[in-house]
């Protein structure tokens, strides 16, 4: 297999694969935080007594409930998609991949759901702190799904823990906990969940703005903003933290995917980091068309190598040092990572006929090849270079989206907590209508995050050992792009109910009565 692949199929199979997953992730963020606001308002209740409490969880458990089902059901055809569009991916993945989702599934999806009945219909049926345990292990049970998700996925981004099989052609697990706690997986578990937390805290928010604007709910509104208004701070500072931390794992692991988050063409010693920057097709070097160039940037000065390796004067390397190599910096050029990958390729071409014609010398000979080069293996599917560089442009603006969306809500739960403290959160109107936009903003940092992650490790389904190209399942190009549309339509039908019951719930408000 090489490049000659039908093109159009591994681009429908990835646009069909995105789609789901930009809508599934609609969904998942306010599951995994507003299933903590709910434990918290709960355990107040339980605390105080105050029927009140009672009322506001019962009303945001109720929106919490229709964003669960919906996103459960994007979720399984996400998983689907695994062995009808990418089944050559799940064939090499071996039983890595196949771990984490099975965890998820058994342990932390049962939990989820097993209580996540309980919570729902067992306010009269349980005492209160069995129930207020049921709301608990909802939560818990949910961001334990989304760390098993994560794990596979950071395992994706940085494979560890693991060897390949020439027998089988498959990668196989030697450490489960490698795979597990990669720093990797941690800082992309951490870093993704306190995101979600950050946008359940601008939801309930925005809500309850709305309705001190509307002079409705005063008391669920102004308690619901001050529980929210300190989670989302926490949240917002934790996300801040991680993903600083992820950013220099990525620097580390996916130095072309960090190249392309700064549209950093040509690599330099104390870097800056760029604050702001329109980038255009690179004139320096026609030979990659899609390698983009700054236009017009503004930059911090030594920035980017601080963030980097913590360390003012460290090399960054760009996208051109990546491709052509830099021996100084102990780069290897693409062209040489290549032909190591074709190497190994052909070692277990060779490695196979041996062991067929039971020359054990030769196989050996074969595998002790492979093993040197195995690290390029995929490599060795490409012979453009150009083809190794990631969607510079989407990639960067998406980076940037997320990050000035971040510290904008630093700021914004900053004002929140001063303006509670001031008692003076009813008559800021202008700040409770901020409050109301920042819900799709939140949105928009969620999907610009995902992107990011997404877009710029291309071309790469596994870094380094499998490309997109190598991944997908040979189908019919029409019945993927039959598919993408089908979904596309069903989806958004989805989109459409979840908004039309949402907003009918809120415009409704919450139940009179605590019970």
């Amino acid at each position: 297999m090489n490049e000659t692949i039908n093109a159009s199929l591994v681009e429908w199979s990835r646009a069909q694969f995105a789609l789901t997953a930009i809508y599934h992730w609609i969904f998942v963020p306010l599951t995994l935080g507003l299933s903590f606001i709910l434990a918290i308002m709960e355990s107040l209740y339980v605390k105080t007594g105050d029927p009140e409490w009672k009322k506001i969880t019962k009303f945001w458990m109720t929106l919490f409930g229709v964003n669960f089902a919906i996103g459960v059901a994007t979720g399984i055809i996400l998983e689907f998609e695994f062995g009808t569009n990418w089944s050559n991916y799940a064939w090499f993945v071996g039983d890595i991949f196949g771990a984490p989702l099975a965890i998820e599934g058994i342990f932390a999806f049962f939990l989820e759901s097993t209580f996540v009945a309980l919570m729902f219909f067992g306010w009269n049926k349980l005492s209160k702190t069995s129930h207020l345990f049921s709301t608990w292990m909802v939560a818990f049970g949910a961001n334990l799904s989304a760390m098993w998700i994560l794990v596979a996925n950071a395992w994706m981004q940085n494979p560890v823990g693991m060897k390949f099989n020439p027998d089988t052609a498959r990668n196989e697990m030697v450490s489960f906990l490698d795979v597990w706690l990669s720093p990797m997986a941690v800082n992309k578990f951490l870093h993704t969940i306190s995101s979600g937390f950050v946008l359940s805290a601008a939801f309930v928010i925005g809500i309850s703005s709305w309705y001190l604007l509307k002079n409705r709910n005063k008391l669920l509104a102004k308690r619901s903003i001050a529980i929210s208004a300190v989670f989302g701070m926490m949240a917002i500072l934790f996300n801040i933290f991680w993903g600083d931390s992820s950013a220099r794992e990525i620097a580390q692991k996916q130095p072309m995917k960090f190249a392309a988050f700064e549209g950093l063409y040509k690599g330099q010693k104390g870097a800056g980091l760029t604050t702001f920057a329109i980038i255009t097709a690179s004139k320096d070097d026609p030979q990659y068309e899609n390698i983009n160039n700054y236009e017009y940037r503004i930059e911090l000065p030594n920035m980017l190598s601080y963030m980097a390796y913590r360390d003012f004067n460290a090399f960054i390397p760009g996208v051109k040092d990546l491709l052509d190599g830099n021996k100084a910096q102990g780069i290897m050029a693409i062209t040489e990572k290549v032909g190591r990958g074709k190497l190994a390729m052909q070692a277990l071409s060779d490695y196979r006929d041996a062991r067929k014609a039971h020359n054990k010398a030769a196989a050996d000979s074969a595998t002790k090849l492979m093993d040197e080069n195995f690290k390029y293996f995929g490599y060795g599917y490409f012979d453009n270079p150009g083809n190794l560089v990631p969607n510079i442009p989407l990639t960067f603006y998406s980076f940037r989206v997320m990050v000035v969306l971040g510290f904008f809500f630093l700021f914004f739960f900053a004002v929140l907590l001063i303006l509670i403290y001031k008692n003076r959160l009813e008559t800021s109107r202008f700040w409770l209508k901020i409050a109301v936009v920042s819900i799709p903003l939140a949105y928009i940092a969620e999907q610009a995050g995902w992107i990011t992650a997404e877009a710029g490790r291309q071309p790469w389904v596994i870094q380094d050992l499998m490309p997109t190209l190598a991944a997908v399942s040979q189908l019919d190009t029409m019945s993927v792009k039959i598919t993408f549309f089908l979904f596309a339509f069903i989806f958004t039908l989805l989109l459409i109910a979840e908004l039309k019951i949402m907003f009918r719930q809120i415009k409704l408000g919450p139940k009179d009565g605590g019970n």
